[in-house]
């Protein structure tokens, strides 16, 4: 199927905003609902008629067929009283009766929230959540048959036609009983699901002909709507509605997903692939890894792209001046130390970011439009984790484990377009539990998944190495990586060739992985260009791909033999550089000290001076262990440096203040590294250094005195409470 031409509308944006909202929607019930202020009289009727009419004249999904129908009777019933009133009734009325119909008002707003929820609900969530739904229906007739009971009617001056109206409506809100609002076809068609969950439990999937079958009668007939209800059922995970039981939505989703590979041809679920051609106000973004012909170009709306960056938003917050732009680019923005918004020129009030939820959402409608993989902050987090709850049953292992079975078969087996959809599923599979990446490993998906990163789609690849970063986190399966031949040598081939920064990003992620086994930092370290490609993306990578790229690298530092090759790389050099960058400044500090065990490496990092003043800023304002990295990496410079970098180490302005608050409040091994740092300085004979030994001893002597007049007045005061003791190490 096509994607809509750019031409259908007047730019994606206003395509987007015409479609329905996301689906994702709680049972509307709960809550406190208010008529419209000021409304009352014949206002407040016609504005219940129009409530009704709407109701009547929506269309009626297939679930809840029983209870939608009978809704319907008492909205036809409705009408037809509400319109008796505007025409024989007054203009205005008492207190009493517009108090009922404001409720009655809200009534019917509820009738429609649960009406629309029913109706953008995925038909195998509405099954699974059936008695709820039905519950709901139930409670909308109590809550009705109550307004009804204390209309005044007599006030009303009711026509006879308007009185039977009136009788017929309470009857039938009165007389149903709550059996009855159980529908017993969907019953069956529960049931049958169940059936085939039960029969994975045992181990024996189910036949085709009759799961298609069961398939077809929950209105689930081909790929596209297969697919449409697994996103709803992943939506509703992560949503975690009250009351659901997520073992048994799971074991739901874990089915579909296998129905999907086994029962239908899952290609057809994505559309074709149709890039809108670049226009007034639009980013063109290329994706390639270089300038040959098999690099292409798509845009991206205006109001998609960051206004720093100029790139697609993955996750659009709102500063305090009102302005949306890309989390990464503006905390960058402000940790460069600008205080007004890039945007407007306005100072900014506070360094709140809020979510743009919404726009988060139309960007990630559009992106499903055009086959772009967007993976939200939303969606990743907690994702991963709810997911693997939920498909924890047997049923939903066993599911998992036969759809892996067709994936793996699809990578060997299959064209390369069913390779790259096989990728993906693969990639999202093992996204969740590590049960999930234990097999998919051991059916052999590791060898194929290696070949698919030469692939010249770029999807392909992206997903590709995305999975073999999924399955990495399994434990045993980095050794299934490392000792595939060839493997960690494509890997570091997408790091620097990779077709979009999202591919390599995860390429640096799949390193930092693999660089947590000790014996595997070696094989990493001498693979041609690891290094060195890791040292680039730290310069110039995006802040996510930053963050992958240090952790890598700070993995690496831990090896005995890694400091020639880090010199060799420019890896400390782009360390060096990364301490003014707030992202990756604790990691990198940890890094050099570690690096700096080798006095080549004390003496690069040390003859800077504007590295010694970055780690005590980063000693002033980081986190208990950013500031223990600061401090090991300051101690190496003074314990291997000399006596020249001890002296330019102590003459930095603050750094007196900053060793005492560190001694006061830092982590064991922070102030150890300070009491040693100290004991350096007063064998070299730094002035500076006496002066920072007698303020510490001159702090501590000064809590443990407020710690015993604490202790005596508690004493005093007749107070049972057990005293604290705080005492600071001084050497």
């Amino acid at each position: 199927m096509d994607a809509p031409p750019a031409s259908s509308a007047s730019s994606p944006v206003e395509f987007l905003l015409r479609r329905p909202p996301p689906r994702r929607r709680r049972l509307p019930l709960a809550g406190a609902f208010f008529a419209p202020p000021g409304l009352a009289g014949a206002p407040l009727l016609r504005a219940l008629a129009s409530l009704a009419a709407g109701l009547l004249a929506a269309p009626r999904p297939p679930s809840q067929p029983r209870n939608l129908a009978a809704l319907a009777r008492r909205l036809a019933l409705l009408s037809a009283l509400l319109e008796s009133i505007l025409l024989d009734a007054p203009g205005c009325f008492s207190d009493a009766a517009n108090l009922c119909f404001r409720e009655l008002y809200v009534i019917l707003f509820r009738a429609e929230l649960l009406v629309s929820y029913v109706a953008s609900a995925g038909r195998a969530w509405a099954l699974l959540r059936g008695a709820h739904l039905a519950a709901s229906f139930r409670d909308l007739d109590a809550e009705l048959a109550v307004v009804l009971d204390v209309l005044p009617a007599s006030e009303l001056s009711l026509s006879h036609d308007a009185t039977g109206h009136l009788e017929l409506l309470r009857a039938q809100c009165r007389r149903r009983a709550p059996a009855q609002y159980h529908d017993p076809d969907e019953a069956v068609l529960r049931e049958r699901l169940l059936a085939a969950l039960r029969q994975f439990e045992h181990g024996l999937p189910p036949d085709p002909s009759p799961l298609k079958a069961l398939l077809s009668d929950i209105g689930i007939s081909d790929a596209a709507s297969c697919q449409a209800e697994i996103e709803y059922l992943e939506e509703q995970i992560l949503s975690q509605e009250e009351d659901t039981d997520l073992l048994l939505v799971g074991g739901v989703l874990a089915l579909l997903r296998y129905s999907l590979f086994s029962l239908f041809d899952p290609a057809k679920a994505r559309a074709a692939r149709c890039w809108p051609s670049a226009g007034n106000g639009q980013r063109l973004l290329s994706w390639g890894g270089g300038s040959d012909d098999s690099s292409f170009s798509f845009s991206v709306p205006k109001e998609f792209s960051c206004p720093i960056s100029l790139d697609l938003m993955r996750d659009p917050v709102v500063a305090s001046t009102g302005q949306t732009y890309d989390r990464p680019s503006i905390i960058q923005w402000i940790g460069e130390g600008h205080s007004t918004c890039p945007n407007s020129g306005q100072a900014l009030a506070d360094n709140r970011l809020v979510p743009n939820r919404a726009l988060r959402s139309l960007i990630s409608q559009w992106c499903g439009m055009y086959c772009f993989q967007y993976d939200s902050p939303e969606s990743n987090e907690g994702m991963a984790d709810s997911v693997a709850t939920a498909c924890s049953s047997k049923a939903a292992i066993e599911a998992n484990k036969a759809t892996a079975r067709i994936l793996v078969r699809m990578l060997v087996e299959s064209s390369d377009s069913s390779k790259a959809v096989a990728a993906k599923e693969i990639r999202m599979l093992a996204k969740a539990g590590k049960q999930n990446r234990s097999f998919i490993a051991e059916l052999g998906a590791i060898p194929s998944l290696c070949r698919l990163l030469l692939s010249s789609d770029l999807m392909a690849q992206e997903n590709a190495v995305t999975a073999l970063l999924n399955l990495s986190i399994y434990e045993p399966n980095k050794t299934r990586i490392m000792e595939q031949e060839g493997c960690l040598r494509l890997i570091v081939s997408v790091l620097q060739n990779g077709w979009t920064t999202e591919a390599k990003e995860n390429a640096a992620a799949t390193l930092f992985s693999l660089s947590v086994v000790h014996d595997y930092k070696k094989m990493i370290m001498n693979e041609p260009g690891a290094l060195e490609e890791l040292a680039r993306m730290l310069k110039k990578g995006t802040p996510r791909g930053k963050k992958d790229a240090v952790m890598a690298l700070f993995n690496l530092s831990t090896h005995p033999e890694s400091s020639v090759r880090m010199l060799e790389s420019c890896a400390v050099v782009a360390l060096i550089e990364s301490l003014r960058n707030d992202t990756v400044s604790e990691e990198a500090a940890g890094a050099l000290a570690l690096l700096m065990k080798q006095p080549s490496v004390v003496h690069l990092v040390g003859s800077s001076e504007t590295v010694i003043t970055s780690l005590v800023g980063l000693m002033r304002r980081g986190t208990p262990k950013g500031k223990e990295n600061a401090v090991s990496a300051l101690y190496e410079i003074c314990r291997r440096g000399g006596s020249t970098l001890m002296r330019r180490v102590v003459k930095i302005p603050g750094f007196n203040t900053v060793m005492q608050n560190i001694t006061l409040t830092g982590t064991k091994r922070a102030k150890k590294k300070v009491g040693l740092i100290v004991k350096m300085c007063q064998r070299g004979q730094i002035p500076s250094a006496m002066s920072i030994g007698a303020n510490l001893r001159t702090a501590d002597r000064s809590l443990v005195a407020n710690s015993s007049l604490r202790r005596a007045a508690s004493f005093g005061s007749g107070e049972l409470s057990n005293p604290i003791s705080i005492s600071v190490p001084v050497p």
